[in-house]
């Protein structure tokens, strides 16, 4: 007994385990977690390295040297990249995406302690991060108001421990914040006048702030414990500190300075939608329901809010949840317009009864699907959404192809308990082949490597999942169902006559669509050898016509942004209040533009950063600061290339800047268009090199927003000491070091933890704000054992070439060049066009030469792609071949695929669309295991029907007339399921609101377009071209049968193939 039989047999106990994955699969649904973008995790490690007043050449020969040695030898590093800066380093290590990332960790933290002993003393410990999209912040909680910078950091700190006590919360960091500091203000000349000198004081401070664990002493007649109080508790501690002792009279440190608790110097400013802000950014764990974690945040935030003064206000940005909840809302209501559509077609072809037969497939495989996503934990995301859209038409194949086989039955004259188990087992075969090619096609995509493999894996494991339920819903639930309430769609005359094409000789009786097909494929069987030819060079002229007039090629599918950054980039010297101050310009015009638009609102927020690291990582050199701009809902505004043509606009004319605006980017981050890497263990060569590049792309034109990677142009004041003089008057580089500290960041004294701050706060000392000045440098006087010694007799000043930021790719030194490409030209073209320019080049030979970026990801995605559809075909060829036991048969079959790519490329023609790797990439592997379905139960019906007909013409022909319904039915079903997302359409079921062009659509546009397109082409071919190209087989076989040559054929394939074909039954054509 088969499977089937088993379940009709039970089939009460079938209907409960329906009820059950139903019921479960809704509790999943509701449960699993949910998030926007799927959590990849990106094998990427840095290392960082702080040493206070480093220069960035310093920084490469002593932190950057010894920590590239360590860990040049980790297994599974793709690539390392390492950068020396003002004030510290840092190494980045980007792994191959196989790579255990944990295991990494593991090894680069051993390899970072190993090599901390290399470093200078006073280097801090070196730091080891991760990159990990879940750590990018979920939410950004800004405090902002007319309130005392200590207050409003106090607050800030006791909201950010509040926050962080959430389990789901991995950490939340606070920005804007300046860390605390005791600065003790000296007085130059009470110094000079005491012969005090910078060493003395230091060995002084720390000797007096020191724990001495003094034990306990036991007498025999008791146990004391001892204790010697020595670390500083407040700041009367330091000021009675004693410096010098004469006799009865004491110096203590409030006789030679000030001594106040204050914050280290601003170097960097944040301001939420104009006022001076400080934010907590706050990421959650992998694997939490991030819309639930904002809740919990925010109904903290809420609760101390209650104690905050009212001139405080508390603002969200970048909230995830919302944008998560709007996506998901729009991809649900596409999922249900997707079902709508394709019921009513169902329904409208067979009946209430079999259609909703055929619909109960729908829930039972989603629910199914999403019930094992959360048993495996993993997340409901965009793609995972997107997945099931595509599902829907493809997964009622199965039970549409049953139940039309039971409704003829039915109409037949058989009863329901016969008709449905009896169709299962009839079609059970075809079923599930054309379900294993399917399948076959998307299971090479889950082994998509590197990031982008990361993000686009969860498309076929969806559909795995839902298409494998799909076939237990076909061949097991719905006959089960069927067998209990099935009913024939139709008793009409008409579809008894077209059930007649079972009997070859009443074909042409047939009526209405059937009848029209019928007669239109009989003309096609007498020209088959027009028809074959023709085919084909209709796909090889969309394939040129593609070439010549398509929109070209790009990598990742455009998609209006959410958010963008505005990147305010000047160059010289400028200090910190300078760079704020032309961020400040620029965020005021942009806040403007909101205002300016009566019924408009444009941005959510606007959130400016300037100063110290203020661009990210990624950012070039010369960027002084940037405005985060929060757009506002879709609906609300123009699209967001308008606005950014009117923020450019609108700063044109401020001087000594440069603004650039970068939209949010669709997919994995890939940075500027074009990125060509420069390396050479010869730095002097690159940056003529680089120029000379940037003068290329400029004079070439259709780029804008160009970075050479150089350092950009300042001064660096150096200061020369002649070391025999200076020992001359008894001074040596330390001390001297020490008084030039005093006027710029200050001496480090030491540390102390008051009551009230849970971290501990540095003593540094320095002289007043009126003294620290460059001329003040030269007037410096020095304590030494000569007496008073102006530091200008040994010491010379001389301005250098300001040295920025060195960046190192595998031990060579490295510029990166970049560039945009412009609106309306594709950067694949322009790439084409940069290489080409390039090879005309006469570049020096010590210089590598890379491209890096979008092309690099986009060559490796197309290099995949094409393997994964080459393994596709394979497995489906040997799943073709198992099932029908034929070779030409199988390859009748995979000449449709080819032809389907014919469909994708006129679709995208019709609709202007340009072929992205990514997107239409994975349309293409898809499309070929969707289309390759209907060819298998035609050549199936067809095989079965050639040993009854009278003819291989007339069995074609009833083949084609049997299986016309079922066919049009999932082509239809899998078109119509894509056709919100083909058209960007979206209903709001609940507020009956109808938008189109949504930015939750625009993702999916060209693979739903390739899928739609493809199949609609494809399926024309398959109710002819397939047809015809059994007839020209047929012939073939003939002509070759009635020759020698055939006969010697024939007797090499059976013997090889061991395959005895059997004559048909009825007189040949």
């Amino acid at each position: 007994m088969s499977l089937i039989d088993h379940a009709l047999n039970r089939s009460r106990t079938v209907i409960l385990v329906l009820i059950l994955l139903l019921l479960a699969g809704s509790v999943g649904y509701n449960a699993i977690p949910k998030e926007a973008d799927p959590d990849v995790q990106i094998p990427v490690l840095y290392v960082t390295m702080h040493h206070d007043g480093v220069s960035p050449e310093d920084a490469e020969r002593l932190l950057l040297r010894p920590m590239e040695q360590e860990l040049r030898s980790i297994e599974g590093v793709k690539e390392m990249s390492s950068q020396s800066y003002q004030d510290g380093a840092s190494v980045t290590l980007e792994f191959y995406s196989d790579v255990d990332i944990d295991e990494a960790l593991a090894d680069v933290r051993e390899r970072v302690d190993i090599a901390k002993s290399e470093l200078p003393e006073d280097t801090d410990d070196p730091e080891v991060h991760e990159v990990n999209l879940s750590l990018f912040p979920v939410l950004v909680v800004t405090l902002s108001g007319d309130v005392p910078e200590r207050a409003l950091l106090r607050m800030a700190r006791d909201l950010k421990d509040a926050i962080e006590g959430l389990p789901a919360v991995l950490e939340a960091k606070l920005v804007g914040d300046r860390e605390e500091l005791v600065e003790f203000i000296i007085d130059p000349m009470k110094i000079e006048a005491y012969r005090l000198n910078g060493i003395d004081i230091v060995s002084l401070v720390r000797n007096s702030n020191a724990l001495v664990a003094a034990g306990a002493i036991d007498t025999g007649t008791g146990r004391f414990n001892i204790k010697v109080p020595g670390l500083f508790e407040s700041i009367n501690d330091i000021l009675d500190m004693p410096l010098i002792v004469d006799g009865d009279s004491v110096i203590r440190f409030r006789d030679i300075g000030d001594v106040r608790r204050t914050f280290k110097d601003a170097k960097s400013f944040a301001r939420l939608n104009g006022e001076p802000a400080i934010a907590i950014e706050v990421s959650k764990r992998v694997g939490e329901n991030i819309i639930e974690v904002i809740d919990a945040i925010k109904a903290v935030t809420a609760e101390a809010q209650e104690a905050f003064p009212p001139n405080l206000t508390i603002s969200y940005s970048q909230d995830k949840s919302s944008d998560i909840r709007t996506m998901l809302t729009d991809l649900q209501n596409s999922v249900i317009l997707a079902i709508l559509l394709v019921m009513v077609v169902v329904i409208w072809a067979l009946g209430w009864r079999s259609g909703l037969l055929v619909g109960l497939a729908i829930p039972g495989s989603f629910l199914t699907a999403i019930l094992i996503l959360w048993a495996l934990g993993m997340t409901v995301n965009i793609v995972v959404l997107f997945s099931l859209i595509l599902a829907v038409g493809m997964l009622v194949d199965g039970a549409i192809v049953v139940t039309e086989y039971a409704d003829r039955k039915m109409i037949d004259g058989l009863h329901r308990s016969k008709a449905y188990p009896l169709a299962a087992k009839r079609m059970a075969l075809p079923i599930i082949a054309s379900t294993a090619t399917t399948l076959a096609a998307f299971l090479p995509l889950a082994f998509w490597p590197d990031i982008v493999g990361e993000f686009m894996k969860f498309l076929p494991i969806t559909v795995l999942f839902t298409l494998t339920a799909s076939l237990a819903m076909a061949l097991v639930f719905v006959p089960t169902v069927g067998a209990w309430f099935g009913k024939p769609g139709s008793d009409s005359n008409e579809s008894l006559e077209a059930i007649a094409a079972d009997h070859g000789d009443d074909i042409h009786k047939v009526k209405g669509g059937t009848g029209l097909y019928v007669s239109i494929l009989s003309g096609s069987l007498r020209f088959y050898w027009l028809v074959i030819p023709a085919a084909f060079i209709i796909l090889i002229s969309v394939w040129v016509a593609f070439g010549k007039l398509g929109k070209g090629v790009e990598f990742f599918p455009a998609v209006e942004p959410e958010v963008a950054v505005v990147q305010v980039r000047a160059r010289g010297n400028l200090s910190y209040y300078e760079q704020d101050d032309l961020l400040k310009e620029v965020e005021d015009r942009i806040l403007a533009l909101d205002a300016r638009h009566e019924g408009e609102h444009w941005f959510d927020t606007v959130y400016a950063r300037s100063g110290d690291g203020a661009g990210g990582n990624e950012a070039s050199e010369d960027v002084i600061g940037t405005v985060q701009l929060e757009y506002a809902d879709w609906q609300m505004r123009p699209p967001a290339s308008e606005i950014e043509k009117r923020i450019l606009a609108d700063t044109a004319d401020l001087a000594g800047i440069h603004v650039e605006v970068r939209a949010e980017e669709a997919g994995p981050p890939q940075g500027k268009d074009i990125q060509i890497q420069l390396r050479s263990y010869y730095p002097e060569l690159l940056d003529e090199t680089a120029t000379m590049l940037v003068n290329g792309l400029q004079e070439m034109g259709g780029m804008y927003n160009f970075e050479d990677g150089k350092s950009p142009p300042g001064i660096d004041w150096e200061y020369t000491v002649d070391r025999a003089q200076a020992l001359k008057f008894g001074a040596d580089i330390n001390q001297i070091g020490n008084v030039v500290k005093l006027v710029t960041n200050g001496i480090n004294f030491t540390t102390y933890r008051p009551d009230d701050s849970t971290e501990e706060i540095d003593i540094v000392g320095r002289y007043p704000a009126k003294y620290r000045s460059l001329d003040e440098l030269e007037n410096l006087q020095i304590v030494t054992d000569k007496g008073l010694v102006p530091m200008s007799n040994f010491i010379t000043r001389t301005p250098k070439p300001k040295t920025g930021t060195l960046t190192r790719v595998d031990s060579r030194r490295a510029l990166t060049v970049k560039a945009d490409v412009q609106e309306g030209v594709l950067v694949d073209t322009k790439l084409g066009e940069v290489k080409a320019w390039m090879q005309t080049l006469d570049i020096d030979p010590r210089i590598s030469v890379e491209f890096k970026g979008q092309d690099e990801e986009q060559q490796k995605s197309a290099d995949f792609l094409i393997n994964a559809f080459t393994v596709a075909l394979f497995i489906m060829f040997i799943i073709l071949v198992t099932q029908f036991n034929s070779i030409s048969s199988s390859l009748l079959i995979m000449i449709a695929i080819i032809m389907s790519t014919a469909g994708v490329f006129l679709g995208l023609m019709i609709t202007g669309q340009a072929f992205s790797i990514v997107m239409n990439g994975i349309g293409v592997v898809a499309l070929a295991g969707i289309v390759v379905n209907n060819n298998i139960v035609l050549i199936d019906t067809f095989d079965r029907l050639k040993h009854t007909a009278s003819s291989i013409e007339a069995a074609i022909l009833q083949t084609g007339a049997q299986r016309l319904r079922p066919v049009m039915l999932t082509t239809v079903t899998t078109i119509l399921g894509l056709v919100p997302m083909v058209m960007q359409i979206n209903i709001d079921f609940t507020s009956r609101e109808v938008t189109v062009g949504a930015p939750s659509t625009q993702w999916w546009v060209q693979l739903s377009t390739s899928i739609a397109f493809g199949l609609a082409f494809a399926t024309a071919l398959t109710l002819i071209f397939t047809p015809c190209a059994l007839m020209m087989r047929h012939k073939i076989a003939n002509r070759l049968r009635k020759t020698s040559v055939g006969n010697r054929l024939k007797s090499l394939v059976s013997s090889r193939f061991g395959r005895n074909r059997t004559k048909p039954s009825g007189p040949t054509a």
